[in-house]
């Protein structure tokens, strides 16, 4: 597979009329992997209404070169959110990094799936604005994941 670098940008508008846009991108190979179809499923669950939107998989080294560049933390991170607009359609790019996903699905006996579809309903609510930093945001947040992940089948992942 051709490596190419990744920079988050704002793809072309979509129209109110669309309801989702989704890029999907492996710029690594596992076959743990989830499905275009799943990742549809969980950005759809999550998004509040058009959306437009780039999720991409990545190995280690991506991961921490981005987590690098636009965080200034040398080390990869399981997930990145990039957000570019709210309204009138969300428009924004997450990054996963696989190894990092799977090694925390290990860690917390659960299957990657489960880890991939957090991940992704995470990076979701912070392309809408939700954060973790405060206790309060932070119960917001994640009683927000609890509940779609619920939808999706999906255990509590707290």
């Amino acid at each position: 597979m051709r490596r190419s670098a990744f920079r988050p940008t704002a793809a072309a508008g979509v129209g109110l009329k669309a309801d989702l846009r989704l890029s999907v991108q492996y710029a690594v190979r596992d076959d743990a992997l989830p499905l275009r179809a799943q990742v549809r499923r969980w950005v759809r669950a999550t998004a509040p209404g058009a959306a437009e939107v780039t999720v991409r998989f990545v190995d280690a080294e991506e991961g921490r070169a981005l987590n690098a560049r636009f965080r200034g933390k040398d080390y990869a991170t399981n997930v990145l959110t990039f957000p570019y607009a709210r309204e009138p359609v969300l428009r924004g790019d997450l990054v996963l990094c696989v190894p990092v996903v799977l090694r925390e699905a290990a860690q917390q006996g659960e299957v990657p799936a489960a880890r991939f579809a957090h991940l992704v309903v995470h990076g979701m609510l912070h392309l809408q604005g939700y954060d973790h930093e405060k206790a309060a945001e932070a119960r917001v947040m994640e009683d927000r994941e609890r509940g779609i992940l619920a939808r999706l089948g999906f255990p509590d992942p707290y």
